[in-house]
């Protein structure tokens, strides 16, 4: 009995060590299969997150962020265990004693489902990390294997602090944020460090269901997760149980519910600025690596002058526009039918893209018309509500401005901008005044002659209404804008501000016809001295000047100073007619302004890393003695600089008091008159389609054009003089402010003679009077004083050599011999001859 008792057991024991062995094997054989070929779970001890880059002000603020995904990375050591602790109560309260897999966790995930509760994962941290990091997201059993199998690899080869920070900055939490960083800022706009138990709770319960736990339309559910989190907090012993009892009692205060500013009030929209820092650092480093390598770039940018060349710009195109009279609108409606109730016309008007980052004379607000009543618009204006002071109307009478009937103009359901005009006094609110995105656009740019360093850039009048930025982007004829560039050239090969040029008709035939340009004026005025030819901005002394000088020399130069890559050899281009950019135009005026030397223009003063390194900085000068202590207070320390020189300084010193006369007496004294010595070059093109004004002080430079994308021209008396020199007046009336000014550097080696600027001829040193002018001339060079270069071009045997041109059409003889009128009648023929005046 005792031996068949035995012999039962015995098989029973041998039965079932048999089953486990085989079991065993057979999980070792399913583990064994599926532990080949999985990915290297070692690589995550090197991974690198998609992090967002973000751009800094030159006064170290944040003024915009760009990501494909929206995290900020936080080391393990600096994420709060407060933070730690909600995550880990809330998905995996044993992560600090298991070894990458829950098995209690796993059976009670499997009596749950066997007793028909609710499916539900076992998930250990670990093997969410291996899953987002390394697998799929399918839901299979190879799937759940191999995470099993990672998760332990993963375990024998980081240490959980690093597991934890993998996962506390890969995970998503909705809101478009990723990690609990761009999480903390997202929801309550604050640092990990600032959280509460009861906000850091929150945050520990939006990993299973982000989408369903919104705070404020499943606020609830949210309240209900948040006070799960805080009792498991509590039973695992991270909290006291009067700090547990105090936080379930808390409301949920969150930026979506308005209870905290959002993070994006603090900064201004994104604008041309910021934009063309992303294009460039796109090309420079890549667009992937720029989106994803949390870079911190410290930007040129000085806002508050960003802010000034955006008004000085869009007043000036909004000036031009309403003189037109013609009304556009924004192009966009509402279906009437929407226009029920309040919170129907605000939701369709929330709804459309429309510029809603205008600020001038006050915020522009998109508005909808409600209704056309005889004398007044009745409207709905987002952003606002209606108070009787307040009134949502526009009466008849602000919009005298406008061309036809009032009904013809509007209708029920149009989308408009508005803006409160208010008393120049107090301030107190007078009207609605309804306003318009202009159809001309225009750029503006303003950079340090010196660094190179850009301080403001406008692209357009709104970049939320059109991101196409004018200054870098739109290649249009810069007209007399380019005359400096044919001056320094003839200067520089020996000519002088005094050398006389013959102000007289030409005729040249060209593969398109026979082309005869012409000043602006319509009038010629023989012998003229080289300065009186640029501030009066006389085209066909520039024409004669550049034929002396050769074009091949022109272009040379113009290449030199970054205006043209290319430029052909053509004489209509010594007139502006080759298209160009703001950009490249603004950084050569800046080589005339610092005496000559090479200036490389820059949106950014230095791009570091995720990890703190700089990789990219625009100053490369040496500051020999920056470190060392004994510095007399007296002295500044010195740096030494290599740049380059790319102009004579006695010829950048002789063009720039050219450009002064420009200024002072020239086409640009009208409109510009600043306290500290000023130079520039205004440029009109053919039927005034571009018009423009470089204009520069000592320390600082700046541009600007207008005209239309699709060109055509803007109208009778439209000149780069009278469009831009106000804008560039209004912008640098407070930038020298800020950034000073004084008289330009006299080079060494030169020595001044006082000339007649009309005639060019030598007056003794106690001249003076309104034609006398001092000019520098060299050192050893004897100027000769009298003689006339035509360019090779005869002139017209009856014209006045110093009596001006005056009245109405002549005939005269041409360079061909043939009979041709001139005069107010003389046209440009069929070739464009860039620049007027």
């Amino acid at each position: 009995m005792i031996r068949f008792v035995l012999s039962f057991f015995g098989a029973i024991f041998s039965f079932v060590t048999l089953g486990a062995a085989v079991i065993a094997l057979s999980i070792g054989a399913v583990f064994w299969v599926y532990g080949r070929d999985l990915p290297s779970h070692e690589s995550l001890a090197q991974y690198q997150p998609k992090t967002i880059s973000r751009i800094y002000s030159s006064e170290g603020k944040i003024i915009d962020e760009f990501a494909v995904e929206r995290r900020l990375f936080a080391p393990a050591d600096e994420i709060p265990d407060l933070v730690k602790h909600a995550f880990i109560s809330a998905e995996d309260k044993n992560f600090y004693t298991h070894g990458g897999y829950d098995t209690r966790g796993m059976v009670a995930a499997a009596v749950d489902a066997v007793r028909g509760g609710r499916l539900r994962g076992a998930s250990t941290i670990p093997q969410q990390v291996v899953k987002n990091f390394l697998l799929s997201s399918d839901r299979s059993a190879e799937r759940k294997i191999k995470e099993l199998i990672l998760s332990v690899r993963l375990e024998n080869t980081l240490s959980k602090e690093k597991i934890l920070e993998l996962y506390l900055n890969e995970i998503y939490l909705g809101q478009n944020s990723y990690g609990v960083a761009a999480a903390a800022q997202t929801y309550f706009n604050k640092a990990l460090s600032e959280l509460t138990v009861a906000e850091a709770a929150y945050l520990g319960a939006l990993p299973q269901r982000p989408a369903e736990t919104h705070p404020v339309r499943d606020r609830d559910f949210a309240i209900s997760r948040r006070n799960y989190v805080l009792r498991e907090m509590y039973e695992n012993g991270y909290i006291e149980e009067a700090v547990y009892e105090r936080e379930i009692e808390a409301p949920l205060r969150t930026v979506q519910n308005g209870d905290f500013e959002s993070y994006r009030a603090e900064r201004p929209d994104r604008d041309y600025f910021t934009d063309e820092i992303r294009r460039q650092l796109s090309r420079d480093f890549g667009e992937g690596e720029f989106f994803t390598g949390g870079f911190t770039v410290r930007a040129t940018l000085d806002p508050e002058m960003q802010v000034l060349a955006a008004a000085s710009l869009r007043r000036q195109l909004e000036q031009y526009d309403r003189g037109l009279g013609e009304w556009r609108g924004t192009g966009k409606r509402i279906d009437p039918a929407q226009l029920t109730t309040e919170e129907d016309w605000r939701d369709a008007l929330s709804d459309l893209r429309v510029a809603r980052d205008i600020d001038l004379d006050g915020k522009w607000h998109p508005a909808v018309v409600l209704g056309v009543e005889d004398q007044q618009l009745r409207l709905g204006i987002e952003g606002v509500e209606e108070t009787e002071a307040e009134p949502f109307v526009v009466p008849r009478n602000d919009i005298a401005w406008l061309r036809g009937d009032f009904h013809d103009n509007f209708e029920v359901g149009d989308v408009v901008h508005v803006r409160r005009m208010t008393e120049d006094d107090d301030g107190s609110f007078i009207r609605w005044t309804l306003r318009q995105v202009p159809g001309v656009q225009g750029g503006f740019m303003a950079m340090d002659v010196n660094t190179g360093r850009v301080i403001a850039m406008q692209g357009g009048f709104s970049y939320q209404h059109s991101v196409f930025n004018r200054a870098t982007q739109a290649n249009r004829q810069p007209g007399s804008s380019f005359k400096p560039f044919v001056y320094a050239s003839a200067l520089d090969v020996g000519y002088t501000p005094a050398t006389i040029i013959i102000d007289a008709p030409i005729e040249i035939d060209t593969p398109q016809g026979l082309w005869r340009p012409t000043n602006a004026s319509h009038q010629y005025y023989g012998p003229t001295p080289l300065r009186t030819g640029i501030e009066r901005s006389r085209n066909l002394m520039t024409v004669r000047l550049a034929q002396e000088v050769g074009m091949d020399t022109v272009a040379d130069y113009a290449e030199k100073f970054g205006v043209y890559d290319n430029m052909g050899p053509y004489l209509a281009n010594a007139l502006g007619s080759e298209e160009t950019t703001l950009y490249k135009m603004v950084s050569a005026y800046a080589m005339f302004a610092n005496g000559g030397e090479r200036v490389e223009p820059t949106l950014v003063d230095r791009v570091q890393d995720r990890y703190g390194r700089t990789i990219y900085r625009h100053d490369q000068r040496t500051c020999t003695d920056c470190t060392d202590p004994t510095i007399p207070r007296s002295r500044s320390p010195r740096i030494l600089s290599d740049r380059a020189r790319v102009m004579d300084a006695i010829t950048a010193y002789q063009l720039t008091s050219m450009l002064q006369g420009v200024v002072e007496r020239g086409t640009a004294s009208a409109s510009v008159n600043l306290p500290v010595p000023t130079a520039g070059k205004t440029g009109t093109t053919n039927d005034a389609k571009d018009v423009w004004f470089v204009g520069f002080t000592s320390n600082v430079v700046a541009g600007c054009y207008i005209g239309y994308d699709d060109p055509r021209p803007l109208g009778r008396g439209a000149s780069g003089g009278g469009f831009c020199g106000p804008v560039f007046q209004r912008f640098m009336s407070e930038a020298i402010n800020k950034y000073g000014g004084g008289k330009f550097k006299i080079p060494p080696g030169g020595h001044f003679i006082k000339i007649d600027r009309f005639t060019g001829a030598r007056l003794p040193d106690s001249a003076s009077g309104p034609n006398v002018v001092a000019e520098y001339f060299r050192d050893g060079e004897e100027p000769i004083f009298g003689v006339s270069f035509d360019g090779g071009f005869a002139m017209g045997s009856d014209l006045p050599l110093f009596d001006e041109a005056r009245g109405g059409a002549r005939e005269v003889t041409t360079s061909t011999g043939r009979k041709a009128v001139v005069g107010p009648k003389a046209s440009f023929g069929t070739m464009s001859s860039g620049g007027l005046y």
